[in-house]
Formats: C-alpha cells, structure tokens, sequence
C-alpha cells in the first residue's frame, strides 16, 4: 500500500471520502460494503495512513462524487484556494433540487460586491 507523501495530489483524500461519505449519509460500515472491503481498512484511509489500490480509489470517488481531477491532475485545480475546492465539492454533493437555492445565495453573494 502506498503512503500519502509517495503519491501527490493525495494528501487530502482520506479525509475528503470521510466527509463526503457523511455528506451522502453513510456508514464506514456500509461504504465498506458496497466496496467490498473491511471497514477498517477504510478507517485507515480516511485517516490518511494508506492510498488504496487504483479500483476502490475509483469506486471511492464514484460512490463519494470526488472530484477526479483533484487527484490525477492537481495541477488544474492547485490555482483554487482550499475554500474554493471545499465549497465545488459541496456544490457536487448537493441535489439537484436545492440548486436553485445554491445559486440564488451565490448571486446574491456577488451583489454584494458590486
């Protein structure tokens, strides 16, 4: 198993499936179950002790909607401030009922700085 410092653009994986995991309203245990792998190992990745193995990192941001890019290619998101990465996170995470919500908060956000 690799190790966060050995892989790039990782270093916030672990604790980014926890949140987006609790986001989605699921358990360690049952994330595990649907990736077929022990709860406690997943456990350790959201500890950000190990990097999985390339098919439960896919299925990981599958089922956790991470943003792809984050990880394989950093370098295209690296210009976002980390608030700015959290909230696109979020705004994939949300259902697609509340985004009328979402951009009316944000249009009324880049009035005020007008």
């Amino acid at each position: 198993m690799a190790k966060v410092e050995d892989c790039p653009g990782f270093e916030t994986f672990g604790k980014d499936v926890q949140m987006a995991r609790e986001a989605v309203g699921l358990s360690r245990r049952e994330l595990a179950e649907q990736i077929n792998i022990d709860p406690r190992y997943l456990a350790n990745i959201e500890l950000e002790e190990t990097i999985p193995s390339m098919p439960v990192v896919i299925q990981l941001i599958k089922i956790c909607k991470l943003p792809f890019a984050r990880y394989f290619n950093p370098e295209t998101i690296g210009k976002m401030s980390d608030e700015r990465q959290r909230v696109s996170h979020k705004l994939q995470l949300c259902p697609e009922k509340y985004l009328p919500i979402v951009e009316a908060t944000i249009d009324g956000a880049i009035k005020l700085e007008e």
